[in-house]
């Protein structure tokens, strides 16, 4: 019987108190449309993008149409896909204008000999290739922020989406988007778009970081789970050591990773993370904290 697992994430910025319910039901559904799509041998790479570009369109998380605008009231956004039986990948930073910024990272892979583009190259890369564009900013972002616990005292809250899937071909790939820290600096790019600190896959392990990214690119973290694994740890201890880095540097997020043997892990050493998941043995979970 073929196997396949998958997770995601809706970000490590979830907050004791607060209501995700509708966050929850709604990560689950998308587990339960991707098992569907991964049962009838859909790649690995597909059902990333799909995931993660309908937790973008959903408006309930800090990214996609849910994103909060920078310290001039701009959306700069950033994503990154990346295709673990080939090595390829794509990503933009500082897009704006477009709906789905992983849907435009999957075509800078697919279409473009570069790995990122950024800014008004990625717009007018997203242009010419007919994706869709925001029309009407004030009436598409919802800011999910200010419904999913707004900022900490440090200024420095955050919110990211991805995904995590291995196939039942054996195939493993990952997707990341966000739109970053709250109210920051014009400009200002994070480990979302770049290959090795917010995502990574490759034929060993499959990765999403989410966090405070300026930490997660400091320590290569989504690759470093890879290389820890390589060296004969885990996938669980590969994750908490690349987050104990992290928090030794003052840091802090949560990982999810699939590995090519089907184990999943998805831990955190922030307040919370919003995940859900399915495992090889086809069960499925979602938390936004400790189960």
């Amino acid at each position: 019987m073929a196997r396949f697992a998958m997770v995601l994430h809706g970000g490590a910025g979830a907050k004791p108190g607060v209501d995700y319910s509708a966050e929850i039901a709604h990560m689950r559904e998308l587990i339960e449309r991707g098992r569907a799509r991964l049962a009838g041998g859909a790649a690995a790479l597909d059902v990333a993008v799909e995931t993660v570009a309908a937790l973008e369109a959903s408006g309930l998380y800090v990214a996609g149409r849910g994103a909060f605008p920078n310290s001039l009231g701009r959306y700069e956004l950033d994503a990154s896909v990346m295709d673990g039986a080939t090595r390829q990948a794509g990503g933009v930073t500082l897009l704006e204008g477009f709906k789905s910024p992983i849907e435009v990272a999957r075509r800078v892979m697919d279409k473009t000999p570069h790995v990122l583009l950024g800014g008004m190259g990625a717009a007018a890369f997203a242009e010419t290739e007919g994706l869709e564009r925001i029309e009407d900013p004030k009436a598409w972002f919802t800011h999910a922020a200010m419904t999913s616990g707004g900022k900490d005292s440090d200024g420095l809250s955050h919110g990211t989406v991805g995904c995590v899937v291995l196939d039942a071909q054996g195939r493993l790939a990952a997707g990341t988007s966000t739109a970053g820290v709250f109210g920051k600096r014009p400009g200002r790019i994070g480990d979302t778009p770049l290959p090795a600190a917010g995502t990574w896959a490759d034929d060993r392990v499959a990765v999403s970081g989410t966090g405070l990214g300026e930490y997660f690119i400091r320590t290569a973290a989504c690759a470093q789970v890879s290389w820890r694994m390589a060296g004969g740890q885990s996938l669980d201890q590969a994750c908490r050591g690349a987050l104990d880095e992290i928090a030794a540097l003052g840091g802090d997020g949560g990982l999810i990773a699939v590995a090519a043997d089907g184990s999943i892990a998805h831990p955190w050493n922030s307040k919370g993370m919003k995940r859900a998941w399915l495992t090889a043995e086809g069960e499925i979970g979602s938390a936004a904290f400790a189960v």
